[in-house]
């Protein structure tokens, strides 16, 4: 893994757990979604990402983010290096198979991180 994409994905989590531990929610989702779009490929990192969500849907009572967080947890780690829909932010409230638009700067992290053809 490319050392730009690594401190992003680091940072993102690190975001992540800050924003959790004052309560900021929302604020902790969005950070796990910017995780998620750049870990998508990444087996581990991808279902660690779920696994966060599923860890703030039990914080904060979100009965659907639960539900939907496990089965995204098994895909991340059976799926990520065959399919993903790319984009897509890995809440449980949009569909797991649909493909979104990448924020800017994440198109640019992930653009500079792929393999040369």
């Amino acid at each position: 893994m490319k050392e730009a994409l690594r401190i992003a994905i680091d940072e993102a989590f690190l975001q992540a757990s800050i924003a959790t531990g004052v309560q900021d929610h929302q604020k902790a989702f969005r950070w796990l979604e910017r995780a998620h779009i750049l870990t998508q490929r990444m087996p581990l990192l991808h279902a660690r990402s779920h696994w966060l969500m599923l860890q703030l849907g039990w914080r904060t009572r979100d009965f659907r983010e639960l539900a939907g967080q496990i089965p995204r947890i098994l895909a991340a780690l059976l799926f990520s290096r065959i399919w993903v829909p790319i984009g897509n932010t890995g809440r449980a409230r949009v569909s797991a198979l649909a493909p979104m638009p990448i924020p800017a700067d994440l198109q640019q992290l992930l653009r500079e991180t792929e393999p040369m053809p």
